[in-house]
């Protein structure tokens, strides 16, 4: 019997493979909606595609007048070589970088309003922007925006070359997190200097109670910025060997500044290589004077010139029923702006009542002077995503209560909308202070009471590498302080109430919180250096050499107003774009930043119908400081035609209680509605037209009764007198879960 011919089989094979020769590339050529294509673009890139201009990124960039984006993309492809889905990119005119061998995808160039004509194909798998790639940033970069921030060079900003005063309990020099770091080997500290006036009081010992004594002249050459001398730190500073036995000092300043990628968890924190001047002010305890406070401030301001201090840190509260016009705190923190040093203050931690109700009216002293930069805390729940954030239970909120009585006789009541924005400040990882050695027998009196501070997971705790969490507001001042350390680097000639308004501007609003929760939002690390990086450099020397009027342009030489949106995490968000001034106002439009506002000038303070005008005066022949005198200004002008008024009577009216009124609502109100001033705001003999919130009218904030259930209203925020606490919060004996209040 003969066998079958498979002649026939054959030449079937042969046609059905030269069928599928043909249908391949038309299935691989072949079109989906833009709807499904758009599923398959990354939404980083997604977002950049539909911004109206392209955003400083690693991957994007304009050649020869087309938007360009380096991309990675992933395809299903049988074909190894990606025959077919290079010659596309090509075509589109695009480049091809890489085609790698064990996977299919290609590294690539392509125009960005081709990347929907690449994800239309049915070979392609996803569109990915090819991002930069770095260490693993800590959670606090990654939150912040901190990691996302990019100077107009292209690199991460850190903080170099600024100076970041922290006043505190002192700081561990010794640990690697405050050290320079040489190919993972710990270097000499950024500690620069280090004052101790806890230590230099006791050294006056009974003399303090002794009558009939002037003894500021043993201490004048330290305060005295002239005599300044580097040998300073060692002659001040006496407990050389055990720095910060309470803990707190260290912890702050490694969420500004530290440098912990050499271990995990990385606890690296805003502006890891920003310089840190050690201004102890608080003792073993966690508790200092208003006066040596004070000191503190009064030394950086005589030295800030000479050693580049541009940020005070101060995670400290005070109690004070006194209005900021009077209160000595506020009025020192008020002075140290005038002379051109950005104050980020701790709000406190009083935001509850020990039965759970909420306070509203606790912000404590200096947070509560309208030049300072007042941060509020949020719990980021453990993740860098920002969706899930909460403004923290313990945060103090607004609005400020101190009281006085102007010259006139005239009742005065500070009524001030606080805090001015809000940043993580809920079990944040940072250094755990020991004496210089790091052993664990000289664990700080945070952890030696606390234990549970220093059960960090994954915590080798070698010495000097050692990490603890803390919760509070103090907490999140340093954030905000390494913020402004990198904004600083980017663009140093920005004055602190123009930082303030970027920081302002470019904040998250967070879901379901209020003005006097949240302000104005979340800290946006990302947005702010982007802005800041866009206005001019030398705004700070022209105010002060009288060439910067108000209307001039304040962007820089070329650049416009940058994209009013970040995107964090994989998260895309629009800023909130509202700026506190006055105390009670809210402002908007691009205005504000591309022509100069009077508000810029860091000797001007106005709060509601009252502007006061400091005036510096220096030592002949140097930058030092020599006296710094306060006055009301009369017809001053204060912001120019075109900035969107926000908080007009008709948009109170259709929100209702402004202050109790989410501030996204506001928010969204700045970019649809609002009244465009075409005056300005013009101070005539103490007069200004508007009261912003009022809060006498509506729902009535009362002496001290509660305002309905849940809601407490804080007559003043009063603690010992004369006694300042690193947080306001009870007795530490009393306290089961530092973390449910703010540390102790």
């Amino acid at each position: 019997m003969s066998r079958p011919s498979l002649l026939p089989l054959r030449l079937a094979l042969a046609a059905l493979a030269c069928l599928a020769a043909l249908v391949l590339p038309l299935r691989a050529n072949a079109q989906l909606s833009d709807a499904a294509a758009q599923l398959k673009i990354a939404p980083d890139l997604l977002a950049t595609l539909s911004a109206p201009a392209i955003p400083v990124l690693p991957w994007a960039a304009t050649v020869n007048g087309e938007r360009m984006l380096k991309v990675l993309v992933s395809s299903n492809s049988d074909d190894q070589a990606l025959t077919s889905l290079r010659s596309f990119v090509l075509t589109l005119g695009g480049s091809v970088y890489y085609n790698y061998s064990s996977l299919r995808m290609l590294a690539a160039m392509v125009p960005a309003n081709s990347v929907l004509d690449l994800a239309r194909r049915t070979d392609v798998l996803s569109v990915s922007p090819n991002r930069g790639v770095v260490r693993t940033a800590s959670l606090l970069q990654l939150a912040t925006g901190a990691a996302n921030a990019r100077l107009a060079s292209g690199a991460t900003p850190d903080g170099s070359g600024v100076g970041v005063a922290v006043l505190d309990s002192g700081v561990g020099y010794s640990h690697q997190s405050v050290s320079t770091t040489v190919l993972g080997l710990k270097g000499p500290t950024r500690v620069r200097q280090a004052l101790d006036f806890v230590q230099i009081g006791k050294d006056l010992g009974a003399a303090l109670w002794t009558p009939g004594l002037d003894l500021s002249a043993s201490i004048s050459g330290i305060l005295d910025g002239t005599r300044f001398s580097s040998s300073l730190a060692l002659t001040q500073q006496p407990s050389l060997t055990r720095p910060d036995p309470y803990g707190h000092g260290t912890h702050v300043a490694a969420i500004a500044a530290g440098s912990a990628a050499y271990q995990l968890p990385d606890t690296t924190g805003i502006a890891p290589n920003a310089d840190v001047f050690d201004v102890r002010v608080l003792d073993e305890r966690g508790v200092g004077s208003v006066a040596d406070v004070i000191a503190g401030i009064d030394w950086v301001i005589q030295h800030a010139k000479t050693l580049n201090i541009r940020v005070m840190n101060l995670s400290l509260a005070a109690g004070s029923s006194e209005s900021f016009i009077t209160d000595p705190l506020a009025r020192a923190a008020r002075g140290a702006v005038a002379t051109g040093i950005v104050v980020v203050v701790a709000a406190g931690n009083a935001g509850k009542t020990a039965d759970g109700r909420e306070v509203y009216g606790a912000v404590g002293s200096p947070g509560h002077d309208p030049s300072v930069i007042t941060v509020g805390a949020v719990n980021l729940h453990g993740t860098a995503a920002r969706s899930d954030d909460t403004v923290a239970g313990f945060s103090s909120r607004g609005p400020t209560r101190g009281r006085t009585t102007l010259s006139a006789g005239t009742p005065w009541i500070d009524n001030l909308v606080k805090p001015d924005l809000v940043a993580p400040g809920n079990r944040i990882v940072g250094a755990l202070s020991s004496d210089i050695l790091g052993r664990r027998a000289s664990w700080n009196l945070l952890v030696s009471t606390y234990p549970q501070l220093a059960a960090v997971a994954g915590a080798a705790q070698r010495p000097n590498q050692t990490l603890m969490e803390l919760s509070g507001t103090s907490v999140a001042a340093p954030v905000v302080s390494g913020a402004v350390a990198l904004m600083l680097q980017a663009n140093p000639g920005l004055t602190p109430p123009l930082v303030k308004a970027i920081l302002q501007y470019t904040a998250q609003p967070l879901a379901n919180a209020n003005l006097l929760q949240q302000g104005v939002g979340m800290l946006n690390v990302e947005g702010a250096v982007r802005l800041a990086a866009a206005l001019r450099k030398d705004v700070g020397p022209a105010i002060a050499d009288g060439s910067l009027r108000a209307g001039d342009p304040l962007l820089a030489a070329g650049k416009s107003m940058p994209l009013p949106q970040s995107t964090l995490s994989g998260q895309t968000f629009s800023w909130g774009r509202l700026v506190g001034a006055g105390g009670s106002h809210l402002l908007s439009g691009d205005a504000l930043f591309t022509k100069f506002q009077p508000i810029y000038d860091p000797t001007l303070n106005w709060t509601r119908g009252l502007v006061l005008r400091s005036v510096v005066a220096r030592w002949p022949l140097t930058s030092v400081p020599r006296s710094i005198s306060e006055g009301r200004a009369v017809d001053q002008l204060l912001v120019t035609p075109g900035v969107r008024w926000v908080d007009g009577a008709a948009a109170q009216s259709s929100l209702g209680v402004g202050l109790f009124h989410q501030t996204s609502d506001w928010a969204a109100l700045a970019t649809s509605n609002g009244l465009v001033l075409t005056q300005g705001l013009v101070l005539s003999e103490g007069l200004v037209l508007s009261e912003g919130f009022v809060l006498s009218e509506g729902l009535v904030l009362s002496e001290g009764f509660v305002l309905s259930e849940g809601f407490v209203l804080s007559e003043g925020f009063v603690l010992s007198e004369g006694f300042v606490l690193s947080e306001t919060v009870p007795d530490p004996a009393s306290v089961v879960d530092p973390d449910a209040v703010g540390e102790p």
